[in-house]
């Protein structure tokens, strides 16, 4: 399976760079599909016959085609397992990772989305999430366990959440927490994720 051709539909600084990222620290062989999402060729339809939603990232292996950043993320690291960043079935750790990973995605993005529009999470037994103030305190939890999600282990779950956690304190979307700052400072700075940095960056510059 890995040795069938990697594609990646991006566009730079969005959520796509994520999944570039994660590429990068597979050192998985891949191409890049660069769309421009001022001329909107994420609207386009030789795109939306992709993913008809019109969002990045998409990934092509082969015959497979996976949307959404998490999928994207637990097919990678399950396609590429001599990298080693996604414990395998059996492993006491395959639980914990998924659910970090799904939480990322079924939990965070939403409960950071409705605080940055300032919109009520609702009844507790309707939102995703609960309330933010308890879900940022499982995250903080966590990372104080530190170094990783997983303890002493990187995965891919900390590509993702590194990524995510780095947006939206950039933006100032989640309180200051010197938990997260200091998990950040040990995720970013990996060679991977700085070749990936730089690539997106070149891209957003050439179609600005």
């Amino acid at each position: 399976m890995t040795q069938q051709k990697l594609t990646l539909y991006h566009a730079p600084r969005t959520r796509s760079s994520s999944v570039l990222q994660l590429i990068e620290e597979l050192g998985a062989p891949y191409e890049l599909h660069v769309l421009n999402q001022k001329k909107e060729e994420h609207r386009a339809p030789a795109y939306l016959a992709i993913n008809p939603l019109g969002k990045v990232p998409a990934l092509k292996h082969g015959d497979a085609v996976v949307t959404e950043t998490v999928a994207c993320f637990l097919y990678l690291a399950d396609a590429f397992p001599d990298a080693g960043l996604a414990p395998r079935i059996g492993d006491p750790l395959r639980g914990p990772y998924l659910r970090w990973m799904t939480l990322y995605g079924a939990a965070y993005e939403p409960a950071v989305v409705d605080r940055a529009m300032q919109r009520d999470a609702g009844k507790r037994t309707m939102s995703p999430y609960g309330d933010f103030d308890s879900l940022f305190k499982v995250i903080t939890d966590q990372l104080a366990k530190g170094p990783y999600i997983l303890g002493p282990k990187f995965t891919a779950a900390d590509v993702l959440w590194g990524s995510g956690l780095a947006w939206t304190t950039m933006f100032k979307l989640v309180p200051d927490s010197p938990v997260v700052t200091a998990y950040l400072q040990r995720v970013s700075g990996r060679p991977a994720q700085l070749r990936a940095q730089a690539r997106d960056q070149e891209l957003a510059a050439s179609l600005a």
